[in-house]
């Protein structure tokens, strides 16, 4: 990896991010990282309903600034001091976390979690008595499958790579069906992302979805399950969606390829599509929008 200077961004909330040049993309919403990482992620997940079982295990796919452990930790602890934690982080780069601990961005959470994130940044591996964690590095499509044959099961997954466009290849159909393999029954996953090309990907790896409340900005996240109970149901509009191109996932086979191949591969199965084209699908909804709106102010 190139090491690239981290410069600290401030974002809506007061917390700060960082900024990928290999991915053009901030690690967070500038709405706010660490309001993003609880709302887009702990609270979805259902963490809470969980803290009075002796061991709660966590899946953080691209990990990053450790953001979305850190909350998860902090809202398990808060409520139940005793719970052991099993974390595990899949991380391309491993020195995104050093300098977040470096540059003291973890240190709005409560001790002990700074000290343990900056313990596992380091050695990428903590055991005390309430936590057991490890950090993968290198390529999550690698990592994953790793994790998936260890037979790794996990109450929560919090699925955070970079956008579809810029990291099509952790948002592929193979490659979700092995994040979901390590998935408990009455898991659940979450993510920021609304995408239709994700959320088909997810219902192809077995999950149900649901529709969470957006934060900062109009569009929600996901979260899904193996079961639709306790689901947010999706709304008319995004289960139309689901039935257009946009729909059409991102595939893998060999979990190997280079993004821009990943890209045109779905770029072609759009071309040849019967499915609905979103622009037709937009323009209908907006149309809808207009007469409701008309509607409304008569």
């Amino acid at each position: 990896m190139t090491n690239y200077k981290f410069i600290p961004q401030l974002t809506a909330d007061g917390s700060y991010t960082f900024f990928s040049p290999e991915f053009g993309e901030t690690f967070h919403s500038h709405f706010g990282a660490q309001q993003e990482a609880e709302y887009k992620f702990v609270y979805p997940v259902q963490l809470l309903s969980k803290v009075d079982r002796p061991v709660v295990c966590l899946l953080d796919v691209c990990y990053g600034l450790g953001y979305n452990t850190a909350s998860a930790l902090a809202a398990i602890w808060k409520v139940n001091p005793s719970c052991k934690i099993i974390q595990v982080g899949l991380e391309l780069d491993p020195e995104v976390p050093k300098a977040a601990i470096a540059k003291g961005l973890l240190d709005n959470w409560p001790e002990p979690v700074p000290e343990l994130l900056a313990t596992l940044a380091k050695t990428h591996q903590l055991q005390t008595d309430k936590i057991q964690a490890k950090l993968l590095t290198g390529d999550a499509r690698t990592t994953i499958k790793e994790l998936s044959n260890s037979s790794f099961q996990t109450d929560a997954i919090f699925l955070d790579p970079f956008s579809p466009p810029s990291c099509p290849q952790l948002w592929t159909v193979e490659f979700l069906s092995l994040v979901s393999s390590c998935l408990k029954p009455d898991g659940y996953l979450a993510t920021y992302s609304c995408s239709a090309a994700v959320r088909t990907a997810l219902l192809e790896a077995h999950l149900k979805i649901g529709s969470t409340t957006p934060v900062g900005r109009r569009s929600p996240g996901t979260v899904a399950s193996f079961s639709e109970k306790n689901l947010p149901p999706l709304s008319q509009k995004e289960k139309e969606h689901l039935l257009t191109r946009a729909g059409i996932p991102y595939r893998d086979p060999n979990l190997s390829d280079s993004s821009e191949i990943i890209v045109h591969r779905r770029q072609l199965e759009q071309q040849k599509s019967s499915l609905e084209p979103t622009s037709h699908w937009k323009k209908r909804w907006s149309n809808k929008f207009k007469i409701q709106n008309s509607k409304f102010k008569s």
